[in-house]
């Protein structure tokens, strides 16, 4: 078993469950995100799919149809600067179905699934493949899928936080592998010379080449 993303996205996740139990999130549920047109419990429930998906994920039935890495999963992305783009648009509807079930139901189906996780991702074999259910025809290695978690637990983890007006602490692995990967992306879409520009060169990065998500 590949335990080192699997240890890494689990505390992201148990992060994740104590940030949305907290009362301070419950009594900002309808109030105004940090994200614009997202409330603050639309983007709890966005934060609580990176727990819930992964189980739904395991269930899906897999097909052997293209694999996809963590990496090109986020360079290929389109739209994600433009607030009606089918990205966003998709992104805004699942998570405010999420969060239609209440600011508690939301909490408890999370830590459920982070808890039924902690077991059942210690016996799956390093080689599982999940299908990615919102992109039909798309397959990740569960390793590579629990990484774009990691993606998505560092970043929502402090939105959420601040939405809410509270503090919490974003687990430094997790950091690690979302700064690892979208500067990895940021790579593979724009190519290394824009990628040094906006690191080195900033009055020379015309297209904010950093700026994956």
């Amino acid at each position: 078993m590949t335990t080192g993303i699997r240890d890494t996205y689990l505390e992201a996740a148990e992060q994740a469950v104590e940030l949305l139990a907290l009362a301070e999130v419950a009594e900002a549920w309808e109030d105004e995100s940090v994200l614009p047109a997202m409330s603050v419990g639309a983007l709890a429930g966005h934060l609580a799919r990176s727990v819930l998906q992964v189980e739904w994920f395991l269930d899906g039935r897999v097909t052997g149809a293209e694999t996809v890495s963590a990496v090109h999963y986020y360079a290929r992305l389109t739209g994600t600067d433009q607030h009606g783009s089918a990205l966003n648009t998709g992104v805004r509807a699942r998570s405010a179905e999420t969060a239609a079930e209440g600011p508690a139901v939301v909490a408890e189906q999370a830590r459920a699934a982070w808890q039924r996780l902690t077991r059942r991702l210690a016996q799956e074999p390093p080689g599982r493949r999940v299908a990615v259910l919102h992109r039909p025809g798309e397959e990740m290695a569960l390793d590579g899928y629990l990484t774009t978690r990691c993606v998505e637990l560092a970043v929502h983890l402090e939105d959420l936080a601040r939405s809410a007006g509270v503090s919490r602490p974003v687990p430094v692995a997790a950091l690690a592998v979302a700064v690892d990967v979208l500067v990895a992306a940021a790579r593979e879409r724009h190519g290394d010379q824009a990628v040094l520009h906006a690191l080195a060169r900033r009055e020379r990065d015309d297209g904010q080449a950093l700026r994956v998500l």
